[in-house]
């Protein structure tokens, strides 16, 4: 039986690229995220995709996606947790509240509630267990300039990702974080044409394509029972990272 993985941000950029190289390599893939137009147009009309419109911030919608899931392929053995938003660059004091109540209601509780209803599918399912996979950032290691409200979200992400390792040990729920930095994606367009640097200078930064990405979760995911990649940083290689600001 073919294996089954659901991607949350699934209509474009990294999600888009992932689902579909699970799809050429046979896996059954559900397809998650707010626009219904864009999942159809990365499932193609895959026989194995499942389109699913949901807010990931809605508990109930995400629960019920989790499920169909489920029910449709019959288990869940990986969620690639994928989610995000960001915000222009500013400074603390600059950022609105209702923009940092709007990106850690998706950064934060949309990957807390995915998690939370791929955990218990995967806790209730026979044979049980699955991998869960959270895409975190270059930022939940160090600070990208201007970045608090974002930053600050993906440290929670790694805070998810270390206590859902140690409570799955019981029920063989393995999980892991991807860690990426300027992935080529409508996100990431701006290092394209320069973005402000901790000199305040503004600097055209390098980036990577994005299939590089979604083979890092192809090997995260396809990793043996019992193995596990508990941290993966991925990048473009001159990007500022080592020694950032």
């Amino acid at each position: 039986m073919a294996e089954t993985i659901l991607i949350t941000g699934a209509g474009s950029g990294i999600g888009r690229e992932t689902a579909r190289l699970f799809l050429e390599n046979g896996w059954n893939v559900a397809l998650a995220g707010r626009r219904a137009a864009a999942l159809e147009e990365t499932a193609q009309g895959h026989g194995r995709a499942l389109v699913l419109p949901v807010d990931v911030t809605d508990a109930e919608a995400i629960g019920a996606a989790v499920t169909e899931s489920a029910v449709r392929f019959g288990r869940l053995d990986v969620l690639f947790n994928n989610a995000g938003i960001s915000l222009p660059t500013a400074m603390i004091d600059e950022i609105a509240v209702a923009d940092w109540l709007a990106l850690a209601n998706v950064n934060i509780t949309g990957m807390f509630l995915t998690a939370r209803a791929a955990f218990g599918q995967m806790r209730r399912q026979t044979p049980q267990g699955g991998r869960i996979i959270n895409n975190g950032s270059i930022s939940a290691q160090v600070p990208r300039y201007g970045s608090a409200a974002y930053t600050m979200s993906k440290h929670a992400v790694t805070g998810l990702t270390r206590s859902l390792s140690l409570d799955g040990r019981a029920f063989d729920i393995a999980c892991g974080q991807i860690d990426i930095g300027n992935a080529m994606t409508d996100m990431a367009e701006k290092m394209t044409r320069g973005v402000p640097q901790a000199d305040g200078q503004l600097r055209i930064e390098p980036v990577m394509p994005a299939a590089e990405v979604a083979r890092a979760v192809w090997h995260m995911a396809t990793l043996p029972g019992g193995t596990n990649v508990q941290f993966m940083t991925v990048m473009a290689t001159a990007m500022p990272y080592i020694g950032r600001g």
